[in-house]
């Protein structure tokens, strides 16, 4: 099926932030850690006037969605989510590289990904390079792989 990337609209800030939800608990994460991670994985109005975020969309919907912001510590891959019955069918890919293209036009001189350590062999294949770790925005004492991606 096509893909169409479009901004993200308020309206759908809801839909796209059970999108996150969902495609996090794929990994097999229990209802605590879910919990514990819910306010990180919400995308707010602030972020759709402070960021960058593009949904994509099939003939059956939302199909992913990814966010990149930008200040003066660098510039971030804050979520790259695909809903759970899309892994696997280039949604990510094509997210990705359309957040290489924002970092570029934003002036940056690489990607920041903090990546979920179930998700680091797609960030891998997509052309990053380990850089150390993260705290976990969600987890105190969770680290999670960081990586950069030269652009």
């Amino acid at each position: 099926m096509p893909l169409l990337l479009r901004f993200l609209d308020k309206a759908e800030l809801l839909a796209a932030s059970h999108l996150c939800l969902r495609s996090k608990a794929y990994w097999g994460y229990d209802e605590a850690f879910m919990a514990s991670c819910r306010e990180e994985l919400t995308l707010t109005e602030s972020d759709l006037i402070n960021d960058n975020i593009v949904a994509a969309e099939d003939q059956s919907g939302l199909a992913g969605i990814a966010q990149v912001s930008k200040d003066q510590s660098g510039c971030f891959l804050e979520k790259l989510f695909v809903d759970t019955d899309r892994i696997g069918q280039g949604v990510g890919k094509q997210l990705y590289n359309w957040s290489l293209a924002t970092a570029r036009e934003l002036g940056a001189t690489e990607l920041i990904v903090e990546a979920d350590p179930d998700a680091a062999p797609f960030y891998e294949r997509m052309g990053c390079e380990r850089n150390g770790q993260a705290q976990s925005g969600s987890v105190q004492g969770r680290f999670l792989p960081r990586y950069v991606h030269k652009l």
